[in-house]
């Protein structure tokens, strides 16, 4: 046995380790429960009792070999990755390089922030909602064309024989989201609802059946029209420049009364005319107006107390406007040479 330990201390003496593998097999060939050291003193039960002292006192000094072995390793490993933490060959070689926002995201957040800077809240809500949000509390009339097949995705449709009905729908607006805020808050409410909508077009440079809205909704007592267009002229400043002009068109929507579109003075021409505002000097971005009596009512609120405004805008064409872009499609096709103008700055 005595030759065995001598090996084993020979063994020990020699061991060295790279990596933190060839450590681990060192504790589990030595010091583990079924290591070599416990076999040992497995076997130190039948040594004649006359060589017990010896060999016990050798088996001692092995396993404290063994351990103090083990611990300057490991100390040696930690050390040298303190040391050299950059000496990874798989990282890669600089300059690193970078990943970017979406042009869209990037976009959603600057209007986020610009409103955000005078009160308004961020709501989200489910992307595949009732008919009940999403044209009913609104004010659509049940005929209204918004609701047709060719408008509008539909996951399910119940039978109108049905006693409750409620078609499923993927939103055509972020609007049922205001709807779900009204339902589950008390004026005043400022809020806006950036998100994803859907709408059954045919997809085109200038069209597509994914596209994504930033709406508004105030909602408190004497609110005005005129509240409406201080909100709209700070938010086109913020968003387009300083010399931003804008002017309000009548227009209609079921939700508003009285409603309009808002256009900005084209920033590409300076109003001159160009072939991005089709040489009119004015480039449609929203529509808006002030929140319709029948609306308020449907979700619980006193239309003869609190009146309010709200209004919505796609994300795509103010980014549009901002870089240039000239075909819809680009945003939904993630061609690296595309977003990679969109790289932050290292």
């Amino acid at each position: 046995m005595i030759s065995k330990i001598n090996n084993l201390f020979s063994e020990i003496s020699a061991f060295s380790a790279k990596n933190n593998d060839e450590l681990e097999s060192f504790r589990l060939r030595f010091l583990s429960k079924k290591g070599l050291i416990p076999e040992l003193f497995e076997e130190f039960r039948n040594v004649p009792a006359q060589e017990k002292k010896e060999i016990g006192q050798r088996l001692n000094l092995l396993k404290e070999a063994a351990q103090e072995k083990y611990n300057s390793l490991k100390s040696d490993l930690q050390s040298t990755e303190k040391s050299f933490p950059d000496d990874d060959l798989t990282r890669p070689s600089y300059p690193w390089l970078l990943g970017s926002r979406h042009p869209i995201s990037i976009i959603r957040n600057e209007i986020i922030d610009i409103f955000t800077r005078i009160g308004f809240t961020v709501s989200e809500g489910p992307e595949i909602e009732d008919d009940n949000h999403v044209f009913t509390k609104l004010n659509f009339a049940p005929e209204h064309p918004a609701r047709d097949m060719q408008d509008t995705f539909y996951i399910s449709r119940i039978s109108p024989e049905d006693s409750n009905p409620a078609d499923v729908v993927l939103r055509t607006h972020t609007s049922s989201v205001q709807v779900r805020v009204m339902e589950n808050q008390k004026p005043p409410i400022r809020t806006i609802s950036p998100g994803r909508v859907f709408r059954n077009e045919a997809i085109s440079a200038r069209a597509h059946c994914i596209f994504h809205q930033v709406e508004g909704l105030y909602i408190d007592e004497n609110v005005s029209f005129a509240d409406l267009r201080q909100t709209l002229f700070f938010f086109a400043r913020e968003m387009f420049g300083k010399d931003t002009k804008i002017r309000l068109r009548p227009s209609y929507f079921p939700f508003t009364e009285p409603s309009a579109e808002m256009d900005i003075s084209c920033s590409i021409c300076g109003g001159k005319g160009c072939n991005v505002c089709k040489y009119t000097g004015w480039l449609e971005v929203l529509g808006c107006g002030m929140v319709h009596p029948a609306v308020l009512e449907a979700s619980g609120i006193d239309s003869k107390k609190h009146t309010g405004f709200a209004f919505g805008m796609g994300i795509e064409r103010p980014a549009m406007l901002k870089y240039q872009v000239n075909d819809l499609r680009l945003y939904f096709e993630n061609d690296i040479r595309f977003l990679e103008q969109f790289r932050s700055a290292f």
